[in-house]
């Protein structure tokens, strides 16, 4: 099977915990192809994310000198295990390409000439989106099975943006969709569709995302090696809400959708101490 990443930034720690994992499971990328570092559009949407506080503090732990013995370099603590190599941790993509033998290309636009004539060279069965532009249904056809997407959210019940926090607050199961990309938004066909259990430990949306994030990474690599084996097959998502898109969550709303957690957290906490 052979599996390009396509990464928003070199050091997305998504992008590097997805490579180094399945490289970790046998399934080592061939390549992997990368916007820059200070891409104008992942800049925006990291600020949108984190804020001006939090985008400055992973810059820190990505591009700051590393002491010794420090392990203390992951923003989501609970993709350190992808991340852990030796007594090191990888803070960026191409820290993952030396350790596992594989290129990493930076491009301007995925959707650029030059970009889809290097996918070609690498002759993918299948890429992995870990961020980046919107794909165009030129480079989606290239990979000969598909480009496969972690989604936070359960198809098609909750597409777009804000997934974690939106099923909260619309009472649909929170859940990891791993499905094709398409020229739709969340629209493509379904691999993997699983409920997130682990709701009810968690403490914060951020701690719920970042434990998303982590359980969508062992997915991806299920489903590949899933497809490797020909143990999977995808499904069509029927048209039941396909016309239904969540967007970015105000941030009055985003309140109610941490306390409904909170109470979730607090209710399944007390249970567990009865």
């Amino acid at each position: 099977m052979r599996v390009v990443v396509l990464c928003s930034s070199p050091y997305s720690e998504t992008g590097c915990a997805v490579a180094a994992r399945l490289a970790q499971v046998g399934y080592g990328p061939v390549g992997a192809l990368t916007l820059p570092s200070w891409d104008r559009s992942t800049l925006v949407r990291k600020v949108g994310q984190w804020g001006l506080r939090g985008s400055f503090n992973y810059a820190v732990t990505k591009l700051a000198p590393r002491k010794a013995g420090n392990h203390k370099k992951v923003l989501n603590p609970y993709l350190e295990k992808s991340l852990c190599h030796g007594d090191k941790i990888f803070r960026g993509l191409r820290e993952v390409a030396r350790a596992y033998q594989f290129p990493v290309i930076t491009c301007r636009d995925q959707n650029s000439a030059d970009a889809m004539a290097q996918l070609k060279k690498w002759s993918p069965d299948l890429a992995i989106f870990t961020g980046g532009n919107i794909l165009r249904e030129d480079l989606l056809s290239i990979p000969r099975l598909g480009v496969l997407n972690s989604h936070l959210g359960l198809l098609p019940e909750i597409r777009g943006m804000s997934t974690p926090e939106w099923s909260l607050l619309t009472g649909v199961p929170i859940g990891i969709t791993i499905h094709f990309m398409d020229s739709g938004l969340d629209t493509g066909p379904i691999l993997l569709r699983r409920e997130f259990r682990a709701d009810r430990e968690c403490e914060s949306l951020t701690d719920l995302r970042n434990r998303m994030i982590a359980e969508g990474i062992e997915l991806i690599a299920e489903a590949v090696a899933g497809l490797d084996h020909g143990a999977l097959t995808s499904n069509p998502q029927t048209d039941r809400e396909r016309d239904r898109q969540f967007f970015v969550m105000h941030d009055r709303l985003k309140s109610v959708a941490e306390r409904r957690l909170k109470n979730n957290h607090a209710t399944f906490a007390g249970k567990c101490n009865e």
